[in-house]
C-alpha cells in the first residue's frame, strides 16, 4: 500500500471550505527571513522601520523565547499582524515544535486571529513526513472554518538525524510545503557533533596537506561541517519545487565568516537565509541578490521571444521555451528586487 497521496488527490483540499492548494509556488522575494521576538514590546515598536528592509519578518516563539514567556510572545505575535501592513514583506513565524506543551496552542490561536495575513509557518524539528501530514491536516481545518482565501504554507526545519535521513519525503509531502532551512544547533546535538557553534566552520575540523620535508610546518584547511546536510537538503527542495534556505549564523561579530557561510549556502543552490541580528540584513541581501548581468541577459532572452515561443541565438547559444521561463523567473524576481532595493533597481536598468 502507498503512504502517498494518489496524483489525483494531492491537490485536493483537506477540508471542505478550505483554499485550494497551489500549484507552483508564489513568486516571493525571500532573501533574509529576519527573527524577532514577539515578546519585546521595543523591538515591536521598531517593526515599522524594519518591514520596509527586510523580505520576511519571523516572530519566533520557538528556541531563545524563554518557558515563561512563551505565551507572551504568541500574544505579541498577533499584536504585530494586527498593527502593521506588510506589503511585499512575508509575515511568518516559526511556532514551537508539535511535541512541545506550546505547539497546538499556537496553531489554534495564531491561525484564527491573524490567519488571513500569515504566509508561512516554520515548523522547526520536523523528523518526517507525518509530521508535515498532521500540520497540513489542521491548517486545512482552519482555514475552512475561518474563511481563509488562501493557503498557509509549510517550511520546515531540518535540525534532526532522522528529519535528514528522511529529508526527500518531508519534501514531497504536501503542496502546502514552501521550503526548507538547515538548523545547524539542534541538528549537532541530535547527532552527537562536537561543536558548540550556531552555524559555521569549526576551528578543528579539516585535512591536512600531505607531509613536506622532515621538521616543515603542515597546512590545515578548515572544512564545511554543513557541505553534506545542506547538499541532501537542496536535492530534496529542488526535485519538489521548493525553497532551501541556510539557517542561523550565530557569531553576530564576524561578519566575514557569516558572509562566507551564506555565499557558500547560495552557491549550493539556497534562496536566503535567517538574519537573526540587523547586523546579517544586508550581508543576507548582498549575497542572495541577482547578479545584474543574470539579468541583463535574461532580458534579452525575452526581448528575443516575446510570446516565449520558437527558439533563438544569444551569444552563440541556442534559447527555447525552456530557458524562456527561466528568464521570466529571473525577471519578475529582479522586478521584486527592485520595488524593495533602490540601488539594484539602477543596476537592473528597472
Amino acid at each position: 500500500m502507498s503512504a502517498v497521496r494518489t496524483p489525483a488527490k494531492h491537490f485536493t483540499p483537506l477540508a471542505i471550505g478550505a483554499p485550494e492548494p497551489y500549484r507552483q509556488l508564489p513568486v516571493r522575494l525571500e532573501r533574509m527571513v529576519h527573527f524577532v521576538p514577539p515578546h519585546n514590546e521595543k523591538i515591536r515598536a521598531r517593526l515599522a522601520d524594519l518591514i520596509p528592509r527586510v523580505d520576511a519578518v519571523l516572530g519566533n516563539l520557538e528556541d531563545a523565547i524563554p518557558a515563561d514567556a512563551k505565551v507572551a510572545a504568541r500574544h505579541g505575535f498577533i499584536a504585530m499582524a494586527k498593527a502593521h501592513d506588510f506589503g511585499q514583506t512575508g509575515l511568518w513565524t516559526r511556532i514551537n515544535a508539535l511535541n512541545s506543551p506550546w505547539g497546538l496552542d499556537d496553531i489554534l490561536e495564531i491561525v484564527p486571529a491573524v490567519g488571513a495575513k500569515l504566509d508561512v509557518i516554520m515548523l522547526p524539528k520536523v523528523e518526517g513526513p507525518w509530521d508535515i501530514h498532521y500540520l497540513d491536516q489542521l491548517l486545512a481545518q482552519l482555514e475552512a472554518k475561518h474563511g481563509l482565501r488562501k493557503p498557509i504554507l509549510i517550511h520546515a526545519i531540518l535540525e534532526t538525524a532522522e528529519g535528514v535521513k528522511n529529508v526527500a519525503a518531508i519534501a514531497g509531502a504536501s503542496p502546502r510545503m514552501h521550503g526548507m532551512s538547515l538548523g545547524p544547533a539542534d541538528l549537532a546535538a541530535s547527532r552527537g557533533m562536537k561543536t558548540t557553534r550556531v552555524g559555521g566552520g569549526h576551528p578543528a575540523y579539516g585535512i591536512l596537506a600531505d607531509a613536506g620535508p622532515v621538521g616543515s610546518e603542515r597546512a590545515f584547511f578548515q572544512q564545511d561541517l554543513w557541505h553534506y546536510t545542506l547538499a541532501r537538503m537542496v536535492d530534496a527542495c529542488a526535485t519538489y519545487g521548493i525553497k532551501a534556505f541556510y539557517g542561523p549564523f550565530g557569531d553576530f561579530a564576524d561578519g566575514q565568516a557569516c558572509e562566507a557561510q551564506f555565499r557558500n549556502a547560495f552557491l549550493h543552490g539556497c534562496v536566503g537565509a535567517w538574519t537573526l541580528h540587523p547586523s546579517q540584513i544586508d550581508i543576507a541581501k548582498r549575497v542572495f541578490s541577482l547578479d545584474p548581468n543574470e539579468v541583463a541577459f535574461a532580458r534579452r532572452i525575452v526581448e528575443a521571444m516575446p510570446d516565449g515561443t520558437g527558439a533563438a541565438m544569444i551569444d552563440g547559444k541556442m534559447q527555447d521555451d525552456a530557458t524562456w521561463k527561466q528568464a521570466k523567473v529571473i525577471l519578475d524576481l529582479a522586478k521584486l528586487v527592485a520595488t524593495k532595493d533602490p540601488e539594484r533597481k539602477a543596476l537592473y536598468g528597472m
